[in-house]
């Protein structure tokens, strides 16, 4: 996101009688783990008075490494920042993390309590149900919980390092070989990349044919118009020689499918 196209479509909506509502930026985009530069866009944040959400879904867990903390500088200015340890630390899915830095506005926006529900601890103790559109729910923080608790700080960042060693070396390899084109080089544990000089459908059917294989499972994405492979490295149990027989499976599948478009 661009600091200052943000902030010239915040002024141009004002003139318009617009109010912006939040900006929300990302670290670790879904397709390319890209990062916006929040320092810069928490300032238009706080001069719009507007609400400043991080979207850290992916990418957060990377906040626990030193020298990450540069890229990652202003997300301790944000309103709220959102972290999903399913998926990538080491947490079964279906848990999301979020903190906000005024826990009185969150409530204040859901808070509805019928009589029925009211009682003496009502105001004195923190109900989860007021921070949310969900009456009950399942107790999602146990299993991260066992997940801190296990591994703690630093067996879970060599475990991250670890990630990104494996998917940056991947990536080496895949731009060495030639006729393919890297994207994203893996620095944060995911891998882009496609068929050079191919066109789309041949992309395609790469990821589609993985997916009948069994072999690998990849997805896909799509870029200025253009498909690109999605390889992720996540998996505390994924290894060197796992992923080499992934890239096999990439290249057994480009053949098979260029075989297949010339008959």
């Amino acid at each position: 996101m661009d600091p200052e196209a943000l902030r010239r479509r915040i002024e141009k909506d004002r003139t318009r009688g617009v109010v912006p509502v939040a900006v929300v930026a990302t670290l670790g985009t879904t397709s390319t783990t890209a990062i916006d530069p929040v320092g810069e866009l928490a300032e238009v944040a706080r001069e719009a008075g507007t609400w400043l959400h991080v979207d850290a879904a992916y990418g957060g867990p990377l906040g626990l490494l030193p020298e990450w903390r540069e890229r990652f500088a202003g997300w301790e200015r944000a309103d709220s920042i959102v972290i999903n340890p399913h998926k990538w630390l080491f947490t079964p899915i279906d848990c999301s993390v979020l903190w906000v830095r005024e826990g009185r506005r969150l409530r204040d926006a859901f808070d509805l309590t019928p009589e029925y529900l009211r009682t003496a601890e009502t105001g004195a103790a923190t109900n989860l149900m007021d921070y949310g559109v969900a009456l009950g729910r399942r107790f999602r923080a146990l299993k991260l919980w066992f997940v801190l608790r296990y591994f703690g700080l630093e067996g879970i960042r060599r475990r991250l390092r670890h990630h990104i060693d494996l998917a940056t070396e991947l990536a080496d390899r895949v731009d060495s070989e030639g006729g393919w084109e890297v994207h994203t080089p893996g620095e944060m544990g995911l891998l882009v990349f496609r068929a050079a000089a191919s066109e789309d459908e041949l992309n395609r059917e790469i990821v589609d044919r993985l997916a009948r294989s069994g072999e690998a499972l990849v997805s896909h994405t799509v870029l200025r118009g253009r498909t690109w492979i999605r390889l992720a490295v996540g998996n505390l149990r994924t290894t060197r020689e796992d992923l080499a027989r992934s890239w096999a499976a990439v290249q057994e599948a480009r053949v098979a499918a260029e075989q297949a478009s010339g008959e």
